[in-house]
């Protein structure tokens, strides 16, 4: 049995990954941003450690490695958050609040977990976008906590190769979520769940990468939908 932390569990992608490891046995630390959803994931999830940790506000975050004990097999960084605008009309607060939660956040637990991952010789996972390997407009702000957290993820796995901690960044295109349904809301665009690539796919690809054998490591995967 292996144990792996998850933010962004309570639904899309993380949900599905939460799902799929549960049901073969593995033991998992869920992170919420809210007491409210404490009590909604760990009624879903009950065999589960459930801790909040507001993405949006970084420095909440401090300690909270100490909070699980053991060696970690893997950290998967799968919550985040959008906000789409033109640069001349995205306001400060939507700036931060993407770049907290996208970024800061994601290195703060880095941080807090590196010492569980180095125990486990774990695998650390961030899930980014492909918003994160090219930018349109009305996407600066999102794009740019993505590109932010792409050099994250490569300054952690050059730190961390001595330490036996494997690192890969995960670039999904448009995936069915309720992410996905809130930007097409702001686009003004009708959404169609089944356009899109199902969030069970992206979490059958962060499964191969934290089972890969330990001779190998995915350095990078772009998700993108296959041929209709």
């Amino acid at each position: 049995m292996s144990t792996y932390v998850i933010t962004g569990a309570g639904s899309g992608i993380g949900q599905v990954l939460a799902e799929q490891l549960t049901a073969r046995g593995d033991s998992l630390v869920l992170l919420v941003r809210d007491e409210s959803r404490r009590g909604e994931v760990a009624a879903a999830f009950p065999a589960a450690q459930v801790l909040v940790a507001d993405l949006a506000e970084p420095g909440t975050l401090n300690g909270l490695g100490r909070e699980v004990d053991g060696p970690v097999d893997g950290l998967v960084q799968v919550a985040g958050t959008v906000e789409l605008g033109r640069v001349e009309r995205l306001r400060l607060a939507d700036w931060q609040h993407q770049l907290d939660v996208n970024l800061t956040s994601p290195a703060v637990l880095t941080r807090e977990f590196l010492p569980a991952l180095r125990a486990g010789r774990g695998t650390l996972v961030y899930v980014n976008s492909t918003a994160g390997l090219g930018v349109n407009a009305e996407w600066a702000a999102y794009s740019a906590s993505k590109f932010g957290l792409r050099a994250l993820a490569d300054a952690v796995r050059a730190e961390e190769r001595e330490h036996g901690v494997r690192v890969t960044t995960v670039y999904p295109s448009r995936t069915a979520t309720p992410m996905q349904e809130k930007v097409h809301a702001k686009e003004g665009k009708e959404y169609d769940a089944s356009d899109w690539i199902a969030a069970s796919s992206v979490a059958d690809t962060i499964r191969f990468v934290l089972d890969l054998p330990r001779d190998a490591s995915l350095e990078e995967v772009t998700v993108r939908p296959g041929p209709r």
